[in-house]
């Protein structure tokens, strides 16, 4: 059985879900999901405004039990954390970011969009050669540019993520699917 102490309360498990031979990582984020821990902040990369540990769109970061959870192994050693070592590494989400800085192409199509010039720099070269053509649509073609590329709808052409501060404004497109759980309405 698997013992988990936070502080006056104790969790015994005989549980198929929480039955442990040893106190292993996935058998402590189970138990822990119950109680407490912390998870450390990940250190940002300079340059892409990343996680710095950010591979397959997937990066990890080390989380800390609270104080006083305790886990006893089979053998019958217990062991306590004191909410300073690190207990498990969690997933975070993290974005494939290339190089095209949102601030740039945001300023690129509001000031010189009428030329093109947010489109080569996205790396859509026939679109701004035909934007530098029409002078921009007449202008209608800058404005609608300038405003899919704020959106965040128009990005690099290399289908990356823009590079935007960690904790600026980011925005994240939700879809409906299939999967979406839809709450039935009632009507009054």
């Amino acid at each position: 059985s698997l013992k988990i102490t936070y502080g006056p309360w104790t969790l015994r498990s005989n549980s198929r879900l929480l039955k442990s031979t040893s106190c292993d990582r996935s058998y402590l984020v189970i138990a822990l999901m119950l109680f407490k821990y912390l998870c450390k902040e990940p250190r940002i990369d300079d340059a892409t405004q990343e996680p710095a540990n950010c591979k397959d769109m997937i990066a990890w970061v080390e989380c800390l039990p609270a104080p006083n959870v305790s886990c006893r192994l089979s053998n019958g050693t217990e062991f306590r954390f004191s909410g300073e070592e690190v207990g498990f590494n969690q997933s975070i989400p993290c974005r494939n970011v290339s190089g095209y800085s949102y601030k740039i192409a945001v300023a690129l199509s509001l000031f010189l969009g009428w030329l093109g010039a947010d489109r080569f720099y996205l790396g859509y070269p026939a679109l701004g050669l035909l934007k530098f053509c029409t002078v921009g649509f007449c202008g209608i073609g800058s404005l609608v540019d300038f405003m899919l590329i704020s959106m965040q709808i128009v990005g690099p052409s290399d289908k990356s993520d823009y590079i935007v501060d960690y904790y600026g404004a980011r925005l994240t497109r939700l879809s409906i699917t299939n999967d979406t759980y839809r709450r039935t309405q009632i009507s009054p």
